[in-house]
């Protein structure tokens, strides 16, 4: 089987990597050695008198001084019993390193992904399916850690045992070791021959169907009141059933194949001790006793080992499917450097937009042509058009969410570049129609970003009072700590739109953008917010809005209207 995932682990890892290698070898080595300190105890409880027959007893015998058969017997006991409590606790630590590897690297590999989709920017989050990309985030991330790496390292670990035991039984018994390839080699051949290909189709189904039930149940709770009022919930719970149907299919079927090396190498080991007592009619019992016990106390470590080698095997067919994921994910990424800082970008006199165009991927035409406008320092300008005539597409521009295809933005003669673009969307605000509001308390939505013990307070209660909110939060038991529900659920779309006003002061903004903010309002309540916003403007004559409208209502305080032409 090809397993490419080494393009997967950053190069920063691939060094530590071999050190995570060795210590695999190492836990092998001390495993066959803690095989191997059996071998006295074996010895003696077939062969009382092996303690003097035998060169290497007799002489440990004599050198220590015993004197008496029982006090040398009880002697290698507890140091056999000593050596092995040893060597598991030497064990568990060099594990710690091997786990300690795969987390940390788990924890890179999901917060990368999480940088790479959303720095790819927003055309693509809004082609992709977010269930898809959390999904991917979330668990495709930690599957390919434990059902992939973890498996590769015991996979490793587990041959490299079985290598040293196969080893040890041809030096002492060329015939068990033939006995051995005689009998597991045909269970793994087998098991391997016949399993590969069901556990690669099931993996993938699986996958596949995990990811269509995660969107739909996102998608209905999402859309819970359409859902509801459209009696559609049935229809929903079958496009569920039919996928949690497959998913259990499948994991039954993988659940049996599961159980098949259990079985498998406990019907190799019994066969192969057949056979070996076939075979010892024409050697001495002695002889016998003693090559049987040595092909028994390795087929206890022989078992477990060979069905840890298919068990993990088994893990890396069905979880392959992430290897996939996380490879194309890495090639399309279009990884950005993180910029984090607090600095602003000088705004003094205008904003330019000259000869701009711009056309989504995969368009077949230009949503903005040749587009030239400027927006002085202070000014209220409001843009309109027909559906479709590019609005939101050209703020989306000014906001740095899109590039332009052709020409640029210019801030105070300045065009906007990567390495502006940070400082320049420090120095605005954004309300949008779908105010984005976090599962959180109304003080950490209008403080997006900061930590709460870094919040100003004192700015916190103008930005409240000049955005009308002070009546409403005075009226709720916990103010401002107050937990408003996913995406805003408890409030109102005016308490929603106005924590949006209230976020925008609160990074003191040298210009505000409003997209649609109010156009899913009634009437009454658009009223109200656009009299804040006309308030906003007059008391501070040096900001700058921007709004995109489609009802005329919502730019009556505009001083000027650019109106789009849909091309």
């Amino acid at each position: 089987m090809k397993l490419d995932f080494f393009d997967i682990i950053p190069r920063e890892f691939r060094a530590k990597g071999v050190g995570v290698a060795v210590t695999v070898f190492v836990r092998a080595l001390l495993n066959f050695v803690g095989l191997a300190a059996l071998l006295p105890i074996l010895y003696l409880i077939l062969d009382s008198e092996s303690m003097h027959s035998n060169a290497l007893l007799h002489a440990v015998y004599e050198k220590l001084g015993f004197v008496a058969d029982n006090h040398f017997v009880i002697a290698v006991a507890v140091a056999v019993v000593a050596f092995i409590v040893v060597k598991n606790l030497i064990n568990l630590m060099l594990y710690r390193v091997e786990r300690d590897y795969i987390y940390t690297l788990y924890r890179h590999l999901s917060r990368t992904l999480f940088i790479g989709y959303f720095a790819q920017g927003l055309q693509f989050v809004k082609r992709e399916n977010s269930a898809i990309l959390s999904r991917n985030v979330n668990v495709v991330c930690y599957t390919f850690i434990t059902g992939v790496l973890r498996p590769m390292a015991t996979l490793v670990s587990e041959i490299l045992l079985l290598l040293m035991i196969f080893l040890s039984i041809a030096i002492y018994s060329p015939i068990g070791a033939v006995l051995a390839v005689a009998v597991f080699i045909p269970v793994a051949w087998l098991y391997f021959g016949l399993m590969r290909i069901r556990l690669d189709r099931y993996g993938n189904v699986e996958n596949e169907a995990q990811r269509r039930k995660y969107r739909d149940v996102i998608e209905t709770f999402r859309g819970y009141a359409d859902v509801e009022i459209n009696n559609a919930f049935k229809h929903r719970l079958s496009l569920f059933d039919r996928e949690i149907d497959t998913i259990v299919k499948v994991g039954r079927k993988n659940a049996t194949i599961s159980m098949l090396p259990q079985n498998l190498t406990e019907t190799g080991l019994v066969v192969g001790m057949a056979l070996l007592l076939a075979l010892g009619t024409t050697m001495e019992a002695t002889d016998m006793k003693l090559l049987f016990g040595v092909f028994a106390v390795a087929g206890l470590r022989l078992l477990p080992s060979a069905r840890n080698i298919m068990g993990a095997w088994s893990a890396l067919r069905y979880n392959r499917y992430t290897i996939d994921i996380l490879k194309d994910t890495k090639n399309k990424s279009c990884r950005k450097s993180e910029r984090y800082t607090a600095e602003r970008l000088s705004f003094n006199e205008a904003i330019e937009v000259r000869n701009l165009s711009f056309r989504f991927e995969n368009g077949s035409r230009d949503t903005l042509h040749n587009l030239s406008l400027t927006i002085r320092k202070g000014e209220k300008i409001g843009i309109n058009g027909e559906s479709g005539a590019g609005k939101t597409t050209l703020l989306n521009i000014l906001l740095g969410l899109y590039v332009p295809t052709e020409g640029g933005v210019y801030v105070d003669g300045v065009q906007l570049n990567e390495e502006l673009l940070r400082k320049w969307q420090n120095s605005i605000g954004y309300v949008s129609q779908n105010t984005f509001l976090a599962d959180s308390t109304i003080l950490a939505n209008i403080a997006l970003g900061d930590d709460e013990r870094d919040v100003d307070m004192a700015q916190i209660e103008r930005c409240i009072e000049a955005s009308s909110l002070s009546e409403f939060i005075s009226s709720l038991p916990n103010g401002v700590h107050t937990r408003i529900g996913e995406c805003g659920a408890l409030l109102s779309g005016g308490q929603r739109q106005r924590i949006g006003i209230a976020r925008a002061l609160y990074k003191q903004a040298d210009i505000l953008f409003f997209d649609e903010a109010t156009s899913s309002l009634d009437n009454a309540t658009e009223h109200s917010i656009n009299c804040a916003i006309e308030a906003l403007s007059n008391a501070n004559k040096d900001l700058t809005i921007v709004v995109v409208a489609h009802r005329d209502s919502s730019l009556s305080y505009c001083d000027r209207i650019v109106t789009l032409d849909k091309i």
